[in-house]
């Protein structure tokens, strides 16, 4: 096995979720192994996808496969199967920004309405990864914004659906609007009180401690080096990059 291939063990974990399997509609796929691989160099190298060795096979044809996969969803269907026993009294927020390569830009306009997840500012072009982790710093969902988007403006968004007896977070997310998100799941939240609140909250300073368990994982999604400076134009794509990450990370 070479660096930054699956292992036996586990591509045995996600063979069944990939599309091609025998007896499914359509054609059998032969090297989903090493299309996965091939994706994977990508993302962990952050090297142009012209640059991918032939041992993956044509360039074009890999890039092809990914943008219909990514499309389709399989490598989000992957992320939810293997985070689906996650651990739930602790919930975890955070956001983390990645600088935006040049190329990044300039994705053709689907709509009125396109994000692809971009912003621009005096440092040039970022995005930020906004993540939602359980009590084991594992991720659990992921919302991408443009760079400037302030942390707590998603926080609702990833509570949503959720279920947890604490949710920690530090202070950025410390709003009336937020705390009340986390009163409605039944929630204790664990965030220290902004400077400027006229009435300072407790928190528990002992639970608050684990909340680095979630700056641990973007340590461990930002040695993809793909992923630690972005380079696809697609924020659809980008994302799906940051799921297969994710479970590569789960699996070890």
């Amino acid at each position: 096995m070479r660096r930054h291939e699956l292992t036996d063990e586990q591509f045995k974990k996600i063979e069944c979720m990939l599309p091609g399997q025998i007896g499914h509609v359509g054609v059998t796929a032969k090297d989903n192994r090493a299309f996965i691989n091939g994706v994977l160099w990508i993302f962990k190298t952050g090297a142009p996808w012209r640059d991918l060795p032939e041992r993956f096979g044509h360039w074009k044809n890999v890039h092809r496969r990914f943008s219909r996969w990514a499309n389709a969803g399989i490598f989000e269907g992957i992320f939810r199967m293997l985070s689906e026993d996650a651990d739930m009294e602790f919930l975890l927020m955070d956001g983390s920004i990645v600088k935006a390569h040049q190329h990044a830009a300039g994705a053709k306009k689907n709509n009125e309405n396109y994000d692809e997840g971009l912003g621009r500012s005096r440092g040039g072009l970022s995005s930020k990864i906004h993540c939602i982790a359980d009590g084991l710093g594992n991720p659990v969902d992921f919302i991408l914004t443009g760079g400037q988007v302030h942390d707590s403006v998603c926080a609702a968004a990833l509570l949503d659906g959720k279920t947890a007896d604490f949710v920690l977070a530090d202070k950025a997310y410390d709003s009336d609007k937020i705390l009340d998100k986390i009163a409605q799941i039944e929630a204790v939240a664990v965030i220290p009180p902004k400077s400027n609140r006229r009435e300072q909250r407790d928190y528990d300073k002992h639970y608050y401690k684990d909340r680095n368990l979630i700056e641990r994982f973007f340590s461990r999604l930002k040695q993809f080096r793909g992923i630690a400076t972005r380079y696809c134009k697609r924020g659809q794509y980008f994302l799906e990059a940051i799921k297969l990450a994710s479970s590569i990370i789960l699996m070890c």
